[in-house]
């Protein structure tokens, strides 16, 4: 007869299934470390290929090489005969007959090279998200789930090389001597996205996947949707910095807080038909800047009033972080209107605002997926 156990005995179990669930759940976690250096090193090369084409932007250097070849244009000209048909290419636009007739081929070499190297970085962010992620699916190191994320920055990559072309070819024909405001708008939008998701992608890598759904039960639901609302705010205010950008209007009015004297500009409405105005008349795009950059500031320190209740620290301090970046930024385009753009001062407004944007989206990741913290705090 079996003998019968008390009701509290110990029961001796296999432990085979537990080395077994332990060695799948390795499998799932994936070489979660190595993909977040990986993207890391994206977010950097995208951070320096942004500043970079300030910088082209800047030069007036955009427009320097009139063709788009992918492969082929990896080299550049390495012969005198070479660079002699760049130049003549060059010549046959209209920011050479209009405003750069005075170039000579030295001159063109200083310009042909800030386009060409902010393109080789293009590439060469291309190459390194090509070796990481093929690296990792060849050695099936990628965490469940995680596949279509890495292809979707690389996806958004090659877009974005499709749109860099789609806005230079604007200032090849007919009387533009620039490339298109909105399009380089959309151009410098893209970047700010694929900073976005890379930055996420590294905030949720940088824990555990378990950690991550023990604190999503404690998510901090209004802060979180106040952080979307104020991260999108933002993003809309560097399209219309882009906007300024794109038609050098951030050197039109140079008096703060009036415009040529005034609270609106001269002139607002002087294109026809009137839709130009908000992308081709410098007053009204700095005027429009200006405004949404003040509603936005407002905007922030109502953000940050409400996240001061917030139910954890960390949260409440990434929201100030967050803040205090924003101000920097408001009072920097302050001095970069005063200042007339200086390129070191349009530069350091223009990475600000990439600081600006990820604070903001750390501030809405911890809303998300807060610390947890002791009883004491």
């Amino acid at each position: 007869m079996a003998e019968k156990r008390k009701l509290f005995e110990e029961v001796q179990t296999d432990q085979r299934p537990e080395i077994a669930t332990g060695t799948i759940d390795r499998a799932k976690r994936g070489a979660r470390g190595a993909i977040r250096v990986w993207l890391m090193i994206l977010f950097a090369m995208v951070v320096v290929m942004i500043a970079v084409g300030g910088l082209t932007r800047l030069t007036d250097s955009g427009l320097s090489i009139t063709e788009w070849r992918p492969l082929t244009g990896a080299l550049p000209p390495m012969s005198e005969a070479d660079w002699q048909s760049e130049f003549a290419k060059y010549q046959e636009i209209p920011e050479f007959q209009v405003q750069n007739a005075w170039m000579q081929l030295e001159d063109f070499k200083t310009i042909y090279w800030w386009e060409w190297g902010h393109r080789q970085l293009g590439r060469v962010i291309g190459l390194v998200w090509a070796i990481g992620f093929f690296g990792f699916l060849a050695f099936r190191k990628i965490p469940t789930g995680w596949t279509g994320r890495l292809v979707l920055i690389g996806a958004l990559g090659g877009l974005q090389g499709a749109i860099g072309w789609w806005m230079v070819s604007s200032g090849l024909e007919g009387t533009m001597l620039d490339v298109a405001s909105y399009r380089l708008a959309t151009h410098l939008g893209l970047a700010f996205i694929i900073l976005g998701f890379i930055a996420w992608y590294v905030l949720l890598l940088g824990r555990e996947e378990r950690d991550l759904m023990q604190a999503r039960r404690s998510r901090e639901a209004k802060l979180f949707s106040l952080g979307t609302g104020w991260m999108h705010f933002a993003f809309l205010q560097i399209l219309i910095g882009a906007l300024v950008a794109g038609i050098d209007a951030g050197r039109s009015y140079t008096d703060w807080p009036t415009m040529g004297g005034q609270f609106i500009p001269p002139d607002p409405f002087m294109l026809e038909p009137v839709w130009r105005n908000f992308l081709e008349n410098p007053g009204l795009v700095q005027f429009i800047h200006r405004m949404v950059g003040y509603v936005l500031f407002a905007f922030s320190i109502m953000v940050l009033i409400k996240s001061r209740r917030a139910a954890h620290r960390v949260t409440s301090g990434a929201f100030l972080v967050a803040f205090v970046a924003l101000t920097g930024q408001v009072l920097l385009g302050i001095y970069t209107v005063i200042s007339a753009a200086q390129m070191h001062v349009a530069l350091t407004h223009q990475l600000l605002a990439v600081a600006t944007f990820v604070l903001i989206l750390r501030a809405r990741f911890h809303a998300a997926y807060p610390v947890p913290q002791s009883v004491r705090g």
